[in-house]
């Protein structure tokens, strides 16, 4: 039996309806053939309503979806050859980010991703998709590397957040991320950041900043999550939903605010209906967006960079009259 998400209950229904006319024991057999082709146009049309009306609410719940694609799932039908590399050269080596080298098409790149795990076991080794220090300084070390033998880098973000625990806080957790800010700020090679999943606040920024910000359709960006907004604004968790409206957290939303560049679409229901087809979509995102940018002079990329984050978002100034010795 399938399970998923709570608005998806009914699509899984007319699903177990379909199998079990498919699959029923009969004697003498019965054809079935008109009620099955019946239940199947029902059922298309059904996800179609469904998926084609998605609040904010449940595209954060499809970002956060169990079988949902992550970063390490994509790297086999991203990359002809994809090599890790390990550690900070400092503490530790974080595996809530992975890192290496690759070539996509005919590109080598550097490739920096979150990783979340599949079960209680791997997600004790990833940490759930959150960074330590240690991670960000890995994901710098090895985009500096990128920039010394002049490779792209590709980033991936799916993170409810950097991690913040008190060794994270002791270790630099802010300086680390913030030095990873004004690093990609300047770097002198092409930076392709993609919202995978979820983009979680200054865990996603750690790895953020890019020429081009690409988001799939049903991935989420965000100063915050839509529970900590309602816990902090309404000092209840409960309202989250109407906290992920307020919030314009989704890719939709986003591009027309200037904050991403493309959004990249994804199968009807999600990446998790049909992870193969969602990885050459991104694949082929990529490949559009890298070419041009390699084009460009290192001057002209850099001073390209620093306006597309000097163009996002707006301000009025006031029309009213001064007042003397008011502010």
């Amino acid at each position: 039996m399938k399970h998923g998400l709570e608005f998806e209950k009914p699509i899984f229904e007319l699903e177990e309806k379909i199998v079990s006319f498919k699959n029923s024991p009969s004697s003498p057999p019965l054809n079935f053939k008109k009620e099955v082709e019946s239940l199947e146009e029902k059922c298309n049309k059904l996800k179609k309503e469904i998926y084609g009306n998605l609040s904010p609410w449940q595209r954060v719940q499809l970002a956060r979806h169990p079988k949902r694609p992550y970063f390490m799932d994509y790297v086999p039908h991203l990359f002809n050859e994809f090599l890790e590399l390990h550690g900070d050269r400092s503490f530790a080596d974080d595996k809530s980010i992975v890192t290496g080298i690759g070539i996509i098409g005919n590109f080598s790149c550097t490739i920096v991703g979150h990783q979340k795990g599949r079960n209680i076991d791997e997600n004790l080794v990833r940490n759930y998709g959150m960074a330590n220090p240690e991670g960000y300084r890995k994901a710098l070390r090895v985009m500096k590397l990128g920039e010394k033998f002049d490779m792209p880098v590709l980033t991936f973000i799916d993170t409810p957040g950097a991690y913040p625990g008190i060794g994270a806080e002791e270790r630099g957790q802010s300086e680390a991320i913030a030095r990873n800010l004004k690093a990609m700020s300047s770097m002198e090679v092409p930076i392709i950041a993609t919202v995978i999943g979820e983009g979680g606040s200054g865990g996603a920024l750690g790895i953020g900043v890019a020429d081009r910000i690409l988001m799939l359709e049903n991935a989420y960006y965000s100063v915050i999550s839509p529970e900590g907004c309602s816990a902090i604004l309404f000092k209840d968790i409960s309202r989250a939903e109407e906290s992920a409206a307020a919030l314009k957290i989704t890719a939709a939303e986003l591009i027309k605010l200037g904050v991403i560049d493309e959004i990249i679409p994804e199968p009807l229901g999600g990446a998790d209906k049909d992870p193969a087809v969602a990885a050459a979509m991104l694949k082929s995102a990529l490949l559009k967006n890298i070419k041009p940018l390699l084009e460009l002079d290192k001057e002209k990329l850099i001073k390209q960079r620093y306006q597309k984050y000097r163009n996002i978002g707006e301000f009025k100034k006031s029309r009213g009259k001064r007042v003397e010795g008011k502010r």
